[in-house]
């Protein structure tokens, strides 16, 4: 059926209803002589007269009654679909990939997203640890997130967490025996727990900062890891220095297991971003994710 017959099927169903041309008209935003000639057209296309005229009153044929019971009801199921379909775009549904690291999941990702997706229970996320900086168009990740230093510029970035620090850490026990550093220059004849890095298989430089000066300094030692928590247990147990996020430590420190060093060389920066190639199109479960990471 033609695009015009459908317009006008919706029109004569709005005329048939009241029985008047003036009052359907008003209601459709339309003029009366435009409703009365487009039910004209409708009635010479179909070749059966749907509805009597006289001056004063506007009733359906029995072709036209027929036509009417028989529209309305689909009229309103394809109403009644419509507005299912509306449901399901503006309701969250569906899977989420995110890559980012054990850390991000730990400590900022998960205490935001497992009381909100108590609620959604059609929302799947999948959360995929990976120290690695992956390409999440290529991977086919949603998302991914990162320190705000390291995230491209095509890509959108939503503030996730707050202002966190590397720290570095040893046992009372190592510093009573090899002394406690005072400028990151002297690491270099310390045992240092060394981190392996994902992307490239190097090994992490220390980086410190103070006074607008900053070092990079390539540590040595007998132990190389590739977790925060496998580099604590390591320094706790007295084999040396170990650089790692605050958070993960302060249990340690604060149980009096370990002992920060070179602190003043340590600022706070940036913390970690939700990353994504596009607002355009986004998913309500993707929107749901995005809003519950955001810092406030």
């Amino acid at each position: 059926m033609l695009r015009d017959d459908i317009k006008d099927l919706l029109w004569f169903i709005e005329v048939a209803k009241d029985a008047n041309f003036t009052r359907a008209a008003a209601r459709l935003g339309t003029s009366q002589s435009t409703l009365s000639h487009a039910i004209k057209g409708l009635e010479a296309r179909l070749g059966v007269r749907l509805l009597n005229r006289t001056t004063r009153k506007v009733s359906t044929t029995e072709a036209g009654e027929r036509l009417f019971q028989a529209l309305v009801p689909r009229i309103a199921d394809i109403e009644t679909q419509i507005a299912s379909v509306l449901e399901v775009r503006d309701k969250p549904t569906g899977t989420v990939r995110i890559t980012l690291s054990d850390h991000a999941l730990d400590y900022v990702v998960w205490p935001k997203l497992a009381p909100v997706l108590h609620k959604y229970p059609d929302v799947t996320v999948e959360l995929i640890c990976d120290p690695a900086l992956r390409n999440i168009i290529e991977d086919r990740y949603d998302a991914g997130v990162r320190l705000g230093e390291t995230i491209d510029n095509d890509m959108i970035a939503v503030r996730i967490g707050p202002d966190w620090r590397m720290i570095a850490v040893a046992s009372p026990m190592y510093l009573a025996s090899r002394g406690r550093p005072g400028h990151p220059d002297d690491l270099l004849v310390h045992n240092c727990i060394n981190a392996r890095q994902a992307s490239s298989g190097g090994l992490h430089a220390w980086e410190f900062e103070k006074d607008d000066q900053e070092l990079r300094v390539k540590v040595t030692g007998s132990t190389v890891f590739n977790t925060s928590h496998a580099m604590i247990n390591a320094a706790v147990a007295g084999y040396g220095i170990a650089y790692v996020p605050e958070d993960v430590a302060l249990p340690s420190i604060e149980a009096g297991l370990l002992e920060t060093v070179l602190d003043d060389w340590t600022p706070p920066f940036p913390g970690y971003y939700l990353y994504y190639p596009s607002r355009t199109h986004m998913s309500a479960a993707m929107r749901l994710v995005v809003d519950s990471l955001r810092v406030r």
